[in-house]
């Protein structure tokens, strides 16, 4: 059967538009579609695709436990999942570990946990979670309506009560909000679909203290901000704060579906037998190639690549913008970047992502007035200059009209 663009239209709920061209094969950076034309790729899957296309580290594990179990219900105990959790709470400040399918799931289950560890230490009273605005936490109901972008959680009835928003980098916001009925204050320690909004040392280490004062749990995002993306394992080890609870998606994986949340033994105590479940987590075939993927990861040499590259992508993007003019910053940190558009091209964020795929580059938008870039995080050299030049030709399209 011949795939095209039309039979999306055909099968498929409308609420994707994707693009014309359809990716059929990848290898690190880059991409093929059906036509065999070649993309290098910016966007990664949307922070997804950590070490790139078919990593033979990824292949290897897949190939291997593929042979072996594919899936166990959590009736069972299951080998790759325990060694999973093994890694992960060795690597962070973590002592036990619930797994899910996704990040809104991890998110979700983050949020009940607070609320059933709040209710059981605190009494009733303590249930209200406050988070920020331009906030992303997923698509359940419940952390959609805790992500503080209302166009996303409009629309679908009464939403879970006792949900607040602050605003991002403002204490004084949350100040005004928090109080001893507070059981968590969620955050991503650096807002990603929000614009990429990186959090100040005074806000971050201020938002903690608050929860210190009022015995309120501090959860932080990671879906999008953890496993490598910052050039730290995870973007709490460089603000010098440390969650009581944190989830983790996306890159984890690799590309294959797996989330994650973290906490320590006497907050995960609170999820008794039947307090939450999940029918996929811990999948066996989902754990060893988030193992496969961590093991990679989780060196120097990846992490101080990060830090490299983000050099790269900074100078090639301050280069495009002297000679256009169309950007008043470039934001973000490690390989999770925002070119922020200026003044005079407000609200065109989509019109440079349709030319930079005309010139054959995938990337991202962060909201209508940033410019996103989530590549592989051992993405080339080669591959972020070939990227930006393709970049630089999509920006002079725009500029000319």
């Amino acid at each position: 059967m011949k795939v095209t663009r039309a039979l999306f239209d055909d099968v498929m709920a409308p609420n994707y538009n994707p693009a014309a061209m359809i990716p059929v094969r990848g290898e690190g950076s880059r991409v093929w579609d059906q036509e065999g034309i070649e993309y290098v790729d910016f966007a990664g899957g949307i922070a997804v695709n950590s070490l790139g296309h078919c990593h033979p580290a990824m292949v290897a594990a897949l190939n291997e436990q593929g042979s072996k179990l594919w899936h166990l219900s959590n009736v069972f105990t299951n080998e790759p999942a325990l060694r999973l959790a093994k890694k992960l709470t060795e690597m962070t400040f973590a002592e036990r570990v619930y797994f899910a399918n996704s990040g809104a799931e991890a998110n979700e289950a983050a949020l009940k946990l607070a609320r059933r560890w709040a209710l059981e230490h605190h009494g009733e009273s303590k249930n209200q979670i406050i988070a920020f605005k331009q906030g992303f936490h997923g698509r359940t109901f419940f952390t959609v309506t805790v992500g503080g972008q209302p166009a996303y959680s409009d629309g679908f009835g009464p939403k879970p009560a006792a949900v607040d928003h602050a605003v991002y980098n403002d204490l004084d916001s949350l100040k005004a909000l928090i109080s001893d009925n507070t059981c968590a204050v969620m955050l991503e320690p650096l807002q990603g679909e929000g614009g990429i909004i990186s959090p100040t040392n005074e806000f971050i280490q201020g938002v903690r203290e608050l929860c210190n004062q009022h015995n309120a749990l501090l959860i932080f995002d990671e879906v999008q901000s953890g496993v490598g993306r910052t050039g730290e394992l995870y973007a709490y080890m460089g603000l010098g704060v440390t969650p009581d609870i944190l989830t983790t998606a996306k890159a984890l994986g690799g590309g294959f579906p797996i989330g994650a949340m973290l906490t320590t033994k006497d907050i995960a105590a609170s999820l008794k037998v039947g307090t939450h479940g999940s029918t996929y987590g811990g999948n066996p075939l989902a754990c060893a190639v988030a193992e496969a993927v961590l093991d990679v990861i989780n060196s120097k040499e990846v992490l101080d690549g990060v830090k490299h590259k983000e050099q790269l992508f900074r100078d090639g993007l301050n280069a495009i913008n002297a000679k256009y003019h169309v950007f008043s910053e470039i934001r973000g940190k490690g390989l999770l970047l925002g070119a922020a558009l200026n003044d005079k091209y407000l609200g065109r964020s989509r019109d440079f992502l349709v030319a930079a795929v005309a010139e054959h580059l995938m990337c991202l938008v962060a909201g209508a007035n940033v410019v996103r870039f989530a590549p592989s995080l051992i993405i080339s050299d080669e591959d972020i200059k070939e990227g930006l030049a393709r970049f630089e030709r999509a920006v002079a399209k725009v500029v000319q009209g």
